[in-house]
């Protein structure tokens, strides 16, 4: 299908899908990391500017 290239075309394609699942899975452990830090914040007392809760999103 792909020709003499089928080789570098597919490891390409598998290295990017790679490199994206890897940064999705990134983002989502930071996020969550980030809310944890949040609830432990206004555990303490700290409050948001903008009034809203880190358990409300």
């Amino acid at each position: 299908m792909f020709g003499k290239y089928a080789d570098f075309i597919v490891s390409s394609y598998a290295a990017t899908a790679i490199v994206v699942l890897l940064l999705i899975g990134w983002v989502v452990l930071d996020y969550r990391k980030q809310k944890a830090r949040l609830r432990d914040l206004e555990a303490r007392g700290a409050v948001r500017r903008s009034g809203r809760s880190a358990i409300d999103h």
